[in-house]
C-alpha cells in the first residue's frame, strides 16, 4: 500500500524524542543557532541535538547557514516548513486528548 510507505517516511523524520521538539522552535523562527536550540529544549545532549541536526540536513529539511567565527545557524528548507502544519496538528491533538 503506497501509503504506509509515505507514512514510513514521514515517520523516519519524526519519529523520534527530539525531532518535533526541535522543529516547533523554528515555527516562530526564521533561524535558530545551536545555543538557542540546546537552551529551548532542556534537557538535551549536545550530542544528540549535533546528530537530529546532522540528520535533518541530510533529510532536506533545514539547512546550516555559517555565521562570523564558528557559528552557524539553522533554517528550515521548503521541505521543513511544509511539516509545520503537521506539528501544529499534533500539537492541537496533544492538547485536546492528553
Amino acid at each position: 500500500m503506497q501509503t504506509v510507505g509515505c507514512l514510513d517516511q514521514a515517520t523516519q523524520i519524526l519519529g523520534d524524542k527530539w525531532t518535533p521538539r526541535l522543529l516547533r522552535f523554528f515555527i516562530n523562527n526564521d533561524s535558530v543557532r545551536f545555543c538557542q536550540l540546546q537552551e529551548l529544549a532542556g534537557d538535551i545532549n549536545p550530542r544528540t541535538l549535533s546528530a537530529r541536526l546532522v540528520k535533518l540536513e541530510k533529510s532536506g529539511i533545514i539547512i546550516k547557514r555559517p555565521l562570523l567565527g564558528n557559528r552557524c545557524e539553522y533554517e528550515l528548507t521548503t521541505k521543513g516548513r511544509d511539516l509545520l502544519p503537521i506539528l501544529e496538528h499534533m500539537n492541537n491533538w496533544s492538547e485536546k486528548y492528553a
